[in-house]
């Protein structure tokens, strides 16, 4: 007698096979990063694909009196969590100087090259990593971030380290304590979007989105800072970045997130 054959698959079995499609595509991906041409070309579709969001999208801002509360305080330092940037270009507006931190590797080239294409200067290396920056650049990348703000640069920051999502390190505040310039939380949010199964759970920003800007109030950090004192900061950075999330999501007609 010949086995019954069952339309059922065991979850186990197609488990196995997603997280082996999943460790395929990231072969295949870290395999094409490699060719300097396909990040190229890879950075010039990222670019054209967020003017395409922004051009289809309706924006609103909070406060809508946004850049009258920003220039008073030119330069600064803008701060966002990982995988809720790439919208963040379009917060600029025209003749606002900025430099935006990226990473050294590769996913981090096409980041830059997209940005480059937006006017904005890039500064490789890493943020702080438990309070230490001797990682990946981490060090020269602090110095030019704290050289860029006193000639007159924005500086553009994640606030959390890979990859620990959604909490804020010292490197941000530790920025705003060197330089004396204020840090500035941003959310964007946006109506439609994907949700990346990555770390940092990464938004995908879909077209014909109404798209929230939320910007927080400000964090100073005084030159003469106690560990105590920044480690407060710290935490009140963390906590600003979660309310003007939650307050985007609002906007963006999502609810709370």
């Amino acid at each position: 007698m010949k086995p019954r054959l069952s339309g059922r698959v065991p979850v186990h079995s197609f488990l196995r096979s997603i997280r082996s499609t999943n460790r395929g595509l990231t072969l295949l991906w870290k395999r094409l990063a490699r060719s300097p041409t396909f990040r190229r070309a890879a950075g010039a579709l990222l670019a054209g694909y967020l003017r395409l969001v922004w051009n289809t999208g309706t924006p609103v801002r909070e406060p809508s009196d946004i850049y009258d509360r920003l220039d008073p305080d030119l330069p600064l330092i803008l701060t966002f969590w990982h995988g809720q940037h790439f919208l963040s270009p379009f917060v600029m507006k025209p003749g606002m100087k900025a430099k935006v931190l990226v990473s050294r590797h590769a996913d981090g080239d096409i980041n830059a090259i997209a940005a480059e294409r937006f006017g904005v200067g890039t500064i490789r290396g890493s943020g702080d990593h438990k309070g230490r920056f001797q990682r990946k650049g981490g060090v020269s990348a602090f110095l030019e971030m704290a050289q860029s703000l006193a000639e007159g640069f924005n500086i553009a920051v994640t606030a959390d380290v890979p990859k620990v999502s959604r909490r804020a390190g010292l490197g941000v505040v530790m920025l705003a304590r060197t330089s004396g310039r204020p840090i500035y939380p941003l959310a964007i949010e946006s109506s439609r979007r994907i949700v990346l199964p990555s770390w940092d759970r990464a938004s995908v920003d879909l077209p014909f989105s109404r798209l929230a800007f939320v910007v927080g109030e400000p964090i100073r950090v005084a030159a003469d800072a106690t560990d105590a004192e920044l480690e407060q900061a710290r935490c009140l950075l963390q906590d600003r970045l979660e309310t003007a999330h939650q307050r985007a999501a609002e906007i963006a007609g999502r609810g709370r997130r």
